[in-house]
């Protein structure tokens, strides 16, 4: 991602530039709460192996984006992404499947629509959480941030949710080229964000008007201080849309740490907001375009096909490197495992919403789209379909926050909004 000294000196051209005044954040006592969680996941931990696998992470991307130059420079990251020794680009390119980019794109801008009908109520609190966020993150929040902000580009930052066993593994697999299918469908099947960011053409926090965004130097990736910005719209977030897609496949590949994924997924795009370049309506919509591409996918004969072949090769490199089963090397003590913490659900319940508010009045049940259980079939996989949609209704987030549409909407939009695999799978596994 490109860097800046400076700030645009004007953005008038832009739509939807909203005064800061007047707008109250969620109370200090939740702020706190989700704060102190959040630090659980970052080098900020009071635990010996959390943060050991952290520094393993940083370390590694720094490595890869170094590649075999002589020392690590800031030039390298518009290159950043995964090698051929990571990623099996020629298989994936031999199978000629078609991902249907452009269908599956307006698909995303016709499920976030209701974004351009949000009251300017509604889009002024969303700043001001942002502001908040951005303003109150912790050292170990932000470094977190960067760090997954230049990881963009590979699988690295997935290894946290697995904990610290598993997670090494993972890192060492990865670098050796052994889980090369998994990584390169892992990265493709990000649909991109581009045309939505162009259709809703929403400015992002720090070129707002009067903003009070801290725009975070990097002291973690190539630690020259420059600060982190980015560039085209904020809604929806292209890296949020790719980590939670990364991290709700590789859950589909592993379910046995199918909830500590998912949870990293949404911390991912609190990492966004963190750095004060997206609001948490950005990263609230690509959290649903994630899901609704991920089911999609998984829907389409001929991808999962080329799916259960990187699953295979996946399970296999990882099973054979920890000398065990999966499910015996993804557990761990659980003061070495923040994202298996029963705060987690507090933490993804959050994410979910940030706090914005509902409409009073909005009380429709919840619609399960036909093949949105596919998203718990790997994790639940003695229930019946119709069981797993009734879990996905039994567990849904309450009618009315932004991004569900109107009231009495039963659409698609509104599912996506209110789905909560969290709770769908932790209710499940816990009866």
């Amino acid at each position: 991602m490109r860097y800046h000294t400076t700030l645009f000196a004007t953005i008038g051209t832009l739509p939807f530039l909203l005064p800061l005044s007047g707008f109250a954040a969620p109370p200090q006592s939740e702020s706190s709460t989700i704060s102190t969680i959040v630090d659980t996941t970052t080098q900020a931990s009071n635990r010996p192996r959390v943060i050991e696998l952290e520094q393993s992470i940083q370390a590694a991307l720094r490595k890869a984006i170094q590649g075999d130059a002589p020392q690590l420079t800031r030039a390298q990251l518009e290159q950043a992404q995964e090698t051929s020794q990571q990623a099996d680009i020629e298989w994936l390119h031999n199978s000629s499947y078609d991902f249907a980019v452009k269908a599956n794109q307006q698909a995303g801008i016709a499920l976030l629509e209701s974004f351009s009908h949000l009251s300017t109520d509604v889009l002024q609190q969303n700043t001001a959480i942002v502001t908040r966020i951005n303003r109150e993150a912790t050292k170990g929040q932000r470094e977190q941030a960067l760090v997954d902000a230049e990881g963009q580009g590979y699988l690295y930052y997935l290894a946290d949710a697995l904990g610290p066993r598993l997670g090494k593994v993972f890192i060492t697999a990865y670098d050796r080229g052994e889980i090369r299918k998994a990584a390169v469908l892992l990265k493709l099947s990000a649909v991109s964000t581009s045309a939505a960011k162009q259709h809703f053409n929403y400015p992002r926090p720090f070129l707002q008007p009067n903003n009070t965004i801290h725009l975070v130097p990097d002291t973690a990736v190539i630690g020259d201080n420059k600060p982190y910005t980015a560039t085209g719209g904020a809604f929806p977030s292209g890296h949020t849309n790719t980590g939670y897609t990364d991290a709700l496949l590789l859950a589909e590949m592993i379910p046995e740490r199918f909830v500590p994924l998912i949870d990293r997924g949404a911390r991912y795009g609190y990492s966004r907001v963190v750095l004060g370049v997206h609001y948490p309506l950005d990263v609230m919509g690509s959290r649903m375009i994630a899901e609704r591409n991920v089911a999609h996918y998984l829907n389409d004969p001929q991808y999962r096909r080329l799916f259960e072949q990187a699953k295979a090769e996946l399970r296999s490199a990882l099973e054979k490197a920890c000398g065990t089963t999966l499910s015996d090397c993804a557990k761990n003590s659980p003061q070495d495992d923040p994202y298996t913490a029963p705060e987690m659900k507090t933490f993804y319940r959050y994410t979910m919403t940030y706090g914005l508010p509902a409409q009073p009045d909005a009380t429709s049940a919840v619609s399960v789209p036909e093949g949105a259980e596919v998203l718990l079939d790997a994790v639940l996989p003695k229930l019946s379909a119709a069981q797993r949609r009734n879990l996905m209704v039994k567990t849904a987030l309450a009618d009315g926050y932004p991004l569900s549409g109107e009231s009495g909407d039963k659409g698609a939009q509104n599912f996506w909004q209110r789905l909560n695999l969290h709770d769908a799978v932790t209710l499940a596994q816990h009866r």
